[in-house]
């Protein structure tokens, strides 16, 4: 074993994008049990030797056919508890998609704060950072960890994709679809235009409360002929869908999605089988497993972050800043 080599697992159900992270790195995962009791209950455990050795440890949480997210969450910090007692030097837990996020804030009586609770979990099974890109709010992530933290963003990924499409576009405009995202849209909007050399103009959808349910309200902001909404996922694509038929009805004639994370929960192939959008960009922290084959080759892209993840494994691993990488 390459002692100048960060130690890097990916359990079971990140496997794939793990292997694709050791390949950018041009290292090898490493060896570790997952073993299933009769009762439900599994342990997890390396098989190489961790001691005063910098560890990563890949697990995205989402839900799956064959696990839950709660599922999925407790392994990571079983295996995390693990390594820490197996005299590991520090131990990342690298997590692309991190489950628990968008509840950041009390908005009713007695609401918990999952951010928060988050973060103690992490904390008490022993981790010393926490990696993981474009969370829901990014100042409730960072202020509710005490371990270091480091947030990546998709946005380079996505400027990458979307700069070819839009080499004709007469106008741009980024549209944030709530609020909140406002913020994640303009730092994208500035990418883009350093990436084109264009200027572009931002947009975004406002929202009421009626009966207690959110609902979508107008379109704030000038629409140009070519628009591209960016968040941060995709749940049930309610939001986005909303989004699109506004700013169809504005005027725009191609209208792009970028969202980190694809969950494609309930009805959301509509997204992909109306005529709304002309294309859906997400990246591979959550397969799109719910999606048939046909509903994705129809307008779904994929772009893989495992060079970024990989590439800010290599940083922490050496030392190195990420600056670079924490943003556009």
């Amino acid at each position: 074993m390459d002692h100048d080599a960060p130690v890097l697992f990916a359990l079971q159900a990140s496997r794939p994008f793990g292997e694709d992270v050791a390949r950018h790195l041009g290292i090898a995962l490493s060896a570790h049990e997952e073993r299933e009791f009769e009762d439900g209950e599994h342990k997890s455990r390396s098989l190489v030797n961790v001691r005063n050795r910098d560890v990563f440890a890949i697990q995205s949480l989402y839900a799956d056919a064959r696990e839950s997210v709660n599922d999925k969450l407790l392994r990571l910090l079983f295996f995390i508890g693990a390594l820490k007692d197996a005299s590991a030097k520090s131990v990342t837990a690298v997590v692309p998609y991190l489950a628990y996020a968008r509840k950041d804030a009390k908005t009713q009586a007695r609401d918990p704060v999952t951010t928060r609770y988050m973060a103690r979990l992490f904390e008490a099974a022993g981790a010393d950072r926490v990696v993981t890109m474009d969370v829901h709010n990014l100042a409730a992530f960072q202020n509710a960890f005490r371990c270091r933290t480091d947030h990546l963003e998709a946005t380079k990924l996505f400027v990458a994709h979307l700069a070819p499409l839009l080499r004709d576009a007469p106008a741009i405009t980024v549209v944030s679809p709530d609020i909140g995202g406002i913020k994640r849209a303009e730092r994208f909007r500035q990418a883009l235009c350093r990436s084109t050399g264009r200027e572009s103009s931002l947009a975004f959808m406002e929202k009421a409360r009626a009966k207690g349910m959110m609902r979508a309200g107008r379109l704030a902001g000038e629409v140009a002929d070519t628009v591209i909404i960016v968040d941060d996922l995709i749940s049930t694509g309610g939001t986005l869908l909303q989004a699109a038929i506004a700013c169809r009805e504005r005027g725009a004639v191609r209208v792009y999605a970028a969202a980190t994370h694809g969950l494609f929960i309930g009805d959301s192939g509509q997204l992909l089988s109306g005529a709304e959008l002309d294309r859906i960009i997400v990246t591979d922290s959550v397969p799109p497993f719910r999606l048939s084959r046909q509903l994705i080759a129809k307008k779904l892209a994929i772009v893989s972050a495992a060079p970024l993840f990989a590439e800010a494994i290599r940083r922490i691993h050496s030392g190195d800043s990420l600056v670079e990488l924490l943003g556009t």
